[in-house]
């Protein structure tokens, strides 16, 4: 099936922009980036060619996890400004005709939230079942064996109220009892505050732990074979502590509390090993737009049965959503780190870019992407994440995705901020700085302009159908929309490898990267092109 163009919503086929806040831009001198670093970065976007910009969180916060633990949901942290400069960033967003989409994190809050402060003083008040509390066991043990994904178990003791809380990250990150109905009237509430702000979506975080097992199961353990686990998350089966079919109802009222604007884009972060069934389910019609998971996000190397079979599952059926893709984010290292070899990171940067903006869905460029950063080195002393540095050295942790955009290369932190950052700024970086990049016709950066000029002309590669060649190598294949099709051949190995006979035969490439050589493809490179 192919979609209709003329009725096409915004996002149907949008590239997205996820921006970092704390490392984008720092607007005045802390060490932080701000939403009038935003600001002052939106022309640089816009450049780009993307179509909206995903902003991570920005709501008042201690922190704990950078912003996922909220302490108020409808208001911003002064780290990062005040409400009137978010206003003020979805005009200026908005007037260079770019959509603006959000983090809400619905599934749990910070410990210093007004209604977990309410819930944990007693078994009585208006709030006591906000949140997810269970008596201990005859011996003290908490509730279940269910485990949190940053270690330990899931629950945590509180003697106020002489019961466990359930927090499936953080100990400072309980979790929301969604299975109340209240609660999920005052998580609507903040879901219209920012609607009525002018946002253009979200982008619902960690939506599968939004819901638990009331019954408290056990989850079963999980076959890891002969290697144990660096997590002892990883050692279960996680069935009961997230997945919960009623999550499906929660999100049929989130779509009629955004059928009330226009043209709102919602897209879940969908977490686990067989996350299929689940995106399908959290995207059919009356629920929410897209969903993305991290088939891409943790995979160590890419190949083209991999992107097939990603890419496959979703055929246009009119019972599931719009797929969306994303190679790098905030949680993920960079790919040109964990899918290529160092001398040829520059090449295969733009390989990967070629490749996100070709696929059927919606495309998500984490910021630094558009340079073709790697991940950035951190030294144990100057981390931040708490995951790291609790498993260090065994979990490689986030920080290094997450450093200082470099802005001018020889400038004091690569123009990022005049003060020291909260993370420091990869050396390596410094040579990669936009300015250096916006310079050089050949670089990432206006590889990555050029790229996007493409896909916004070509109807066939925004939403058009996908199908693929049989290649065992390649990964080739032919976006259709009407009459228009595009030719994508890519090589994603280290090793030469031929095309398929006559699939280029009189093709008109409209980018490339690398090499070919008659009809062999070299070692990471590959062609968008107008058959012949």
């Amino acid at each position: 099936m192919s979609e209709n163009d003329d009725n096409a919503p915004w996002w149907r086929g949008a590239v997205i922009y996820q921006i970092y806040p704390r490392s984008f831009r720092d607007s005045n001198g802390d060490g932080v980036g701000d939403l009038r670093g935003i600001i002052d970065g939106l022309g640089y976007i816009a450049g780009i060619g993307v179509d909206a910009i995903w902003i991570s969180p920005f709501f008042t916060s201690p922190m704990d996890d950078f912003g996922y633990d909220v302490a108020d949901y409808c208001n911003v942290d002064p780290i990062f400004g005040a409400l009137s400069d978010f206003d003020a960033l979805v005009e200026q967003a908005h007037r260079l005709g770019l959509k603006v989409i959000i983090d809400q994190i619905y599934s749990h809050t910070s410990d210093r939230h007004n209604w977990f402060a309410e819930s944990r003083c007693d078994h009585t008040n208006a709030k006591a079942d906000w949140y997810v509390w269970a008596d201990a066991k005859p011996d003290g043990a908490p509730p279940n064996n269910w485990q949190s994904v940053f270690g330990g178990p899931a629950w945590s003791w509180d003697a106020r109220r002489r019961q466990y809380y359930l927090h499936n990250f953080l100990t400072s990150q309980p979790d929301l009892n969604l299975h109340n109905r209240d609660v999920q009237d005052a998580i609507l509430t903040v879901a219209r505050f920012w609607l009525d702000r002018g946002v253009d979506g979200f982008r619902l975080d960690a939506l599968n732990f939004a819901m638990h097992d009331p019954q408290l199961r056990d989850n079963p353990v999980a076959a890891y074979g002969d290697r144990s686990p660096a997590r002892t998350f990883d050692y279960q089966q996680h069935t009961y502590n997230q997945s919960h079919p009623d999550i499906a109802g929660f999100l049929e009222r989130i779509r009629t509390v955004t059928d009330g604007y226009s043209d709102i884009f919602t897209v879940a972060e969908v977490v686990g090993e067989n996350p299929l069934a689940e995106m399908k389910a959290f995207t059919r019609p009356a629920r929410l737009g897209s969903a993305y998971n991290f088939d891409f996000l943790y995979a160590n190397k890419v190949s083209a049965r991999q992107v097939k079979a990603s890419v496959s599952a979703w055929g246009g059926d009119a019972r599931e959503g719009w797929p969306s893709w994303a190679f790098s984010n905030h949680d993920a290292p960079r790919e040109p780190s964990r899918w290529a070899p160092a001398a040829l990171r520059e090449q295969a940067a733009k390989l990967y870019l070629m490749v996100l903006a070709s696929l059927r869905g919606d495309a998500f460029i984490y910021q630094g992407e558009e340079l073709g950063l790697p991940q950035a080195d951190v030294p144990f002393e100057a981390l931040k994440d708490p995951e790291a540095i609790a498993n260090w050295p065994h979990t490689l942790g986030r920080d290094g995705a997450r450093t200082p955009i470099p802005w001018r290369s020889g400038a004091p932190q690569s123009g990022f901020s005049s003060a020291p950052p909260w993370l420091p700024v990869d050396p390596r970086h410094d040579a990669l700085a936009i300015d250096v990049q916006d310079a050089d016709p050949d670089s990432v950066l206006n590889f990555t302009r050029k790229l996007l000029r493409i896909r916004r002309a070509s109807a066939a590669l925004r939403l058009g159908d996908i199908s693929f060649d049989d290649a065992a190598e390649i990964l080739a294949f032919t976006r259709r929309h009407g009459d228009e099709r595009r030719l994508c051949v890519f090589n994603l190995t280290d090793a030469p490898h031929p095309i398929p006979r006559g699939l280029a035969a009189n093709a008109q490439p409209l980018i490339a990267v690398g090499k070919q050589a008659g009809d062999t493809l070299a070692p990471f490179s590959g062609f968008i092109a107008q058959p012949g």
